[in-house]
């Protein structure tokens, strides 16, 4: 993840002003301790913390346009960059960077091509031609990002709270599949998949339609050009992220580079189940399996820090980032700048223990829609807080915009909870007491048929 602030509109164009700028995308660095750079254009400014994850030599940022008069800056990665370069063959890109598309897409097609992009990013392009601007969220708000308003009538955009509060009057949260452009002087959406409206889906469900569109999610985000790794908590979520990253990592591009072994990473107070569950699977998959322990008086003595990075107060949130923030650290500390995390799956297939009291397919559906709508404030802002704080991106396979497309498009009723097959889980014998101890999360037919194709002592296959 990188660090973006812009600002438009500034009255004071001085030294002085541009000085401050610098200062306050300082308090982005932590988004992005490799490089920094600016952009002045009259009363514009465009400022970018880099974490370098894909062509670290070349891909600086602010980037540009053939002649400069486009300028952009982007938090994020852009995972069909190669497919849309063959689109640009007319255009010259100076670097390698998975982010240049955009200044030479925006170029080329004006300000309706964001749903052109596959990936998970937040960005603000200056036309300097015109003198206007646009900004944009992806699809779920798996990046974060802002927009304020200063007292001189300034408009800001910035990845965090933090470079906005002191010189802004008034600021909110960008809403994710979103686009704001000041020459309608609006936000509008540009996400408007069929399922977003709640009508209650009814496409048949074909296993492995589904199951390849999750292993291209996940191979899609092996694209980096540094140590990457998999968040490992040993749930059927981030396990299947796991086992099909370490199947394909062989194959792609970044074996040659790491290694085809693939690194899992837990964390959890000692002798807690997740730490079994996670052995248990990095045993299974033949991982090279990290395990952090904290203890509850490091956990307390990390809240403020927690509190200051994921910018919320909810109690849920920031009990969840706490040990994300401290792996984080520890992951970071050996030298992975990227993981892949398996956050959204909950809440496309109506994992929580509450999804089983849903009476009806109609309710069941209405309520995944509402929980991912909400995922940027959440379960999207504590994985990318959490482990941006230390300079680590993270990825997120579940939230990929055709995976999740085609998960929500299936009739609910394959994602009411089974209750016989519960019943049964829990009268068989189990060595490992992995099933038993995620029950829930194996909860219907969907994952039962897509991705568990065997048993061997009592674990998941894939």
């Amino acid at each position: 993840m990188c660090g973006i602030l812009a600002v438009f509109g500034c009255i004071d164009n001085s030294q002085a002003k541009r000085s401050r700028i610098i200062e306050l995308s300082r308090r982005l660095r932590h988004r992005g301790p490799d490089w920094s750079g600016l952009h002045c254009h009259g009363d514009c400014y465009l400022a970018h913390q880099r974490l370098a994850i894909v062509d670290p030599t070349s891909g600086d940022q602010p980037l540009y346009n053939e002649d400069k008069t486009v300028v952009v800056t982007v938090n994020g990665e852009i995972y069909n960059h190669k497919e849309l370069r063959q689109k640009l063959k007319s255009h010259q890109f100076r670097t390698g960077s998975d982010c240049e598309v955009i200044a030479h897409l925006y170029e080329e097609y004006g300000e309706d091509f964001v749903d052109m992009l596959d990936g998970m990013f937040s960005f603000v392009i200056l036309d300097t031609r015109d003198n206007s601007y646009i900004a944009a969220r992806d699809a779920i708000g798996i990046t974060p990002l802002y927009m304020g308003w200063g007292l001189d009538g300034s408009v800001w955009f910035a990845s965090e709270m933090k470079a906005l509060s002191d010189d802004c009057e008034r600021f909110m949260t960008f809403l994710p599949g979103h686009i704001y452009s000041s020459k309608q002087g609006a936000m509008r959406r540009w996400y408007n998949p069929p399922w977003f409206s709640e009508q209650i889906p009814s496409t048949p469900y074909d296993p492995m339609v589904l199951r390849k569109a999750f292993e291209k999610a996940v191979l899609k985000r092996l694209m980096t050009d540094v140590p990457f790794g998999v968040l490992l908590s040993g749930g059927l979520d981030s396990s299947l992220v796991a086992a099909v990253a370490s199947r394909f990592l062989a194959e792609s591009e970044v074996a040659c580079q790491w290694g085809s072994q693939l690194h899992t990473f837990c964390v959890g107070l000692k002798g807690s189940p997740d730490l079994k569950a996670a052995q248990e699977v990095a045993d299974y998959l033949g991982t090279r399996h990290h395990e952090f322990h904290f203890t509850v008086q490091e956990g307390i003595d990390a809240i403020e820090e927690v509190i200051y990075h994921t910018e919320t107060y909810d109690v849920t949130t920031i009990r969840a980032s706490t040990p994300m923030f401290l792996m984080s650290r520890k992951i970071k500390s050996l030298g992975v700048k990227m993981v892949i995390s398996g956050e959204g799956s909950d809440e496309i297939f109506g994992g929580y223990l509450y999804f089983h009291k849903a009476p009806n397919k109609e309710e069941l559906h209405q309520e995944t829609c509402r929980k991912i709508k909400a995922l940027h404030l959440y379960d999207c802002l504590r994985a990318n807080k959490s482990t941006s704080a230390w300079g680590l991106e993270a990825r997120v396979p579940f939230l990929d915009k055709e995976f999740i497309n085609i998960a929500m498009a299936i009739d609910p009723e394959w994602k009411m909870v089974n209750f016989d097959f519960v019943s049964g889980l829990i009268l068989g014998e189990s060595r490992s007491g992995f099933y038993v101890t995620h029950l829930m999360m194996i909860r219907n037919r969907i994952y039962r048929s897509t991705f568990c194709t065997g048993r061997r002592n009592n674990s998941v296959m894939v």
